[in-house]
């Protein structure tokens, strides 16, 4: 992938995001009647303004794109008509001042109720939640799980594919409990409970996938090694392996299946192999060299052959995961409430020091992030940008001044004591605000840089 392949996927989400937010600004502060001097994309120098609407409400798109705001007619910041003083922003009530500052948030929010509505209602085909055989003396093998078995349900609430498993138990990993699951044996049509332990499971990105730790991994097919396509001129072609080759050994050793194979040909590190095939009635030894390819930024043998095709495997393999309209829309609100609680509470971890800062991510990633999804295809593109989505309405309601939430908790505070905060209390809270953010924007930096160093 090129840079462009990153920029352009981040560039369109940030760039929806941050309208979407303003909008919700600029549409509440309309309704409530207050004068809006001008919507602006991004932070800096003016790149391109229109003057629009009967109020002459500037629209611009800014030098520095991350972030965006809408200025409101206000006697604070300048002299502000007698006749226009009742737009003015500081003369609403504290409640429309509230209802104005909490849209932005709250609009990043229903745009993720949106995009996960509409991905639930168009469907998805998604991985089984059927487990392969546990390793030994992990959580799943200790709960009973065996091999073939497929999960249903996670704490009384239904599971139907992989991914929603892994949702399910990424919600529970952080409190380490005891947990139900409800599980379906491998052939058989009753349903039976097990309990398995969350004690010991991480969501430090060194201790990898939360299902993984627990031993839990999607079952992995029988397929015959019979070579169904190979690369032409690869290693094996030269060799003078054939489609329709079996392979049956190599150095010696049995090859019981695909899996054994592709395991076989990456420990070899570029060894030449002997590989025994069985073609009709004979059996021919061939000795192949493996090519090194680069994957994910590590060498991997290959010998370029690819596994005949099972028209079945895909049906026993992936499901298509659909709701109705209804039944999508209250999917939609759970997935974004899930997702909203679980971020405030990583965040709250992060705070004490249960869950580490590690774990914050800047804009490099999530333009590797927007890069990877887009790749994938426009619904884990719009996946994408719906978590997204509600990781900008959860931030900036965190109570710190310089964000919706800071002024949110300054009405709160004007409501229970019935007069606005001090200007100067305010201007501190700024200042302290503008510092947590720089912080945490520094924090984030580093650990993108980090990532990108580290691999």
């Amino acid at each position: 992938m090129t840079l462009l392949d990153y920029l352009i996927p981040f560039a369109l989400a940030l760039g929806v995001l941050i309208v979407f937010h303003e909008l919700g600004h600029y549409l509440v502060a309309r309704w409530c009647g207050v004068k809006v001097l001008r919507f602006s994309v991004g932070f800096g120098k003016p790149l391109l303004t229109r003057r629009l609407g009967a109020d002459g409400t500037e629209w611009s798109l800014a030098a520095f794109p991350l972030g965006g705001y809408v200025k409101m007619l206000d006697e604070r910041e300048g002299e502000v008509p007698a006749h226009e003083v009742y737009r003015a922003f500081n003369r609403q009530t504290v409640g429309k001042r509230f209802a104005i500052v909490a849209a932005g948030p709250l609009a990043n929010l229903l745009l993720a109720i949106a995009l996960y509505w509409g991905l639930f209602v168009y469907g998805s085909e998604e991985l089984r939640s059927r487990i392969d055989a546990p390793a030994a003396a992990t959580a799943a093998a200790e709960a009973g799980l065996l091999a073939g078995d497929s999960i249903v349900g996670v704490e009384g609430e239904s599971v139907r594919s992989w991914q929603e498993l892994r949702w399910a138990m990424l919600q529970h990993a952080l409190d380490g409990a005891r947990i139900q699951l409800s599980v379906r044996p491998d052939g058989a049509s009753q349903v039976v409970e097990r309990s398995i332990s969350l004690a010991g499971t991480s969501l430090e990105a060194e201790a990898g996938d939360v299902l993984d730790q627990l031993g839990l991994r999607p079952i992995r097919p029988h397929l015959p090694a019979v070579i169904g396509r190979m690369i032409p001129d690869g290693p094996a072609e030269q060799a003078g392996i054939q489609v329709g080759d079996r392979v049956v050994a190599i150095d010696g050793q049995p090859v019981a299946d695909w899996a054994a194979l592709v395991e076989q040909v990456i420990a070899s590190e570029g060894r030449t192999l002997a590989i025994e095939v069985e073609r009709g009635r004979d059996r021919v030894a061939h000795q192949v060299t493996p090519s090194i390819e680069t994957v994910g930024g590590q060498p991997v043998a290959r010998i370029g052959v690819a596994v005949a095709e099972d028209p079945t495997l895909r049906e026993r393999m992936f499901a298509t995961v659909r709701y109705g309209v209804v039944e999508a829309l209250g999917k939609a609100v759970q997935q974004t409430w899930e997702t909203s609680v679980l971020s405030v509470s990583v965040i709250g971890r992060m705070i004490v020091g249960d869950v580490s800062w590690k774990n914050l991510s800047g804009p490099v990633t999530i333009a590797d992030f927007a890069g990877q999804s887009a790749k994938m295809g426009i619904p884990h593109y719009l996946k994408f940008l719906a978590l997204i989505s509600i990781s900008l309405g959860v931030l900036n309601l965190l109570p710190i001044p310089v964000l919706d939430g800071g002024h949110l908790l300054y009405y709160l505070v004007e409501i229970v004591k019935g007069s606005p905060v001090p200007d100067r209390i305010m201007e501190i809270g700024q200042q302290v605000g503008l510092a947590l953010l720089v912080m945490l924007m520094a924090f984030a930096f580093y650990n993108d840089i980090n990532r990108l160093i580290s691999g």
